[in-house]
């Protein structure tokens, strides 16, 4: 691993704590152009980021609200931007043609997320967020203390939860803390054949489901995210064996929530993948442009994978909350019979399941 250090941050405690965990001397540098440059020289780009630490200050805000993509329903999320990029390498990720180019970005004034964070908490108002929209909320636990410092951030407050999303099996630093339920810890999942030809460097579905029981078993909430699903031969079977692994390791009414998303990406991405994974497949399926100018599965592909995973779920745990990440009305009601928008909306939803596990309160301000 390389550290870069701002210049303008590298006195700053939070900066000399991670250099002093990682153990390598950092290179202090004024701004991040010149790293930009050298990584988008290498061979591989999106490996040699990953490669590449760079400690900054995160000139934006903290808390953003979640893009969403038109046409289709959006479940309202929170993101708390931490930092950006990953260390691992899925073929299918996004992050690879979102950055230019991806470099591993560590945000170290945390002064400024905090005030944000209170500020929020302020309101008095239930909200969800997480830190995995841009990175791996787990892949920082070795070099700081940002979950910690966000899990205990979180307990002290009562209308706001936090989620934790990874494929990572980091949690270490999660046990014996006193998170008063204010935390869902979540894992990205995929059958055993997907996280072997298209998941680099993840760990596997067995052991990310073993250390969800030991968050359980710490008295933590937990949610599940199939997002993206990919269509293959025998993939139907071996998502309901995904399903009953979940239920066999956990209890389905510690689970928040679990979502469903199929593979969708923007065509820019389709070169990079067949660059960096020329042996995967998951790029010439049966594709359409969807109205977001993304290629999505062909709609009744779509309807019947769902239609699958809905089944296997509702077979073992008919109460947990299914819900899909960026669908529109005609999936919602053929595959789990109804829209969100009668049952007040997709956030209204999530917001009454997360108030239930997570003892939240839901009275006004």
């Amino acid at each position: 691993m390389i550290i870069y250090t701002d210049q303008q941050v590298a006195d700053t405690p939070e900066a000399k704590a991670v250099c002093s965990r990682l153990k390598v001397p950092p290179v202090t540098v004024q701004g991040g152009e010149g790293i930009f440059k050298a990584v988008s020289a290498a061979n591989d780009p999106v490996r040699k980021g990953k490669t590449v630490l760079f400690l900054t200050r995160n000139r934006g805000a903290f808390i953003r609200k979640c893009p969403g993509t038109r046409d289709y329903t959006c479940c309202g999320y929170k993101i708390l931007h931490i930092g950006t990029f990953c260390v691992m390498d899925c073929a299918y990720c996004i992050l690879q043609s979102y950055f230019h180019p991806p470099v591993l970005q560590y945000f170290v004034n945390q002064h400024k997320m905090i005030a944000e964070l209170d500020s929020l908490f302020s309101e008095k108002q239930v909200c969800r967020i997480g830190t995995g929209e841009f990175t791996d909320s787990m892949i920082w636990e070795s070099w700081t203390d940002i979950s910690r410092m966000l899990v205990l951030k979180f307990a002290s407050q009562s209308h706001a939860v936090l989620e934790l999303k990874t494929k990572t099996t980091a949690i270490e630093t999660l046990k014996g803390l006193k998170h008063n339920r204010k935390t869902i810890v979540a894992w990205s999942l995929n059958t055993d054949r997907v996280i072997r030809k298209e998941e680099r460097g993840t760990t596997s579905l067995s052991a990310r489901l073993r250390a969800a029981a030991r968050c359980e078993s710490w008295g933590y909430p937990l949610a599940f995210h199939f997002d993206p699903l990919f269509i293959y031969e025998g993939c139907e079977a071996e998502y309901s064996h995904v399903i009953e692994q979940i239920f066999s390791h956990v209890s389905a009414k510690n689970i928040v929530w679990i979502s469903l998303g199929t593979f969708r990406f923007m065509p820019s991405l389709k070169p990079i993948i067949q660059k960096r994974f020329p042996d995967s497949k998951i790029i010439y399926g049966e594709f359409i442009p969807g109205t977001d100018g993304k290629m999505r599965y062909f709609k009744p592909l779509r309807i019947r994978l769902y239609q699958h995973v809905i089944s296997s779920i509702k077979k073992i745990a008919p109460d947990v909350l299914i819900y899909f990440c960026m669908e529109d009305d005609e999936v919602w009601e053929k595959s789990l019979g109804f829209i969100p928008g009668e049952h007040g909306g997709l956030p209204e939803m999530l917001d009454e399941s997360a108030v239930t596990h997570c003892d939240l309160d839901f009275s006004l301000p």
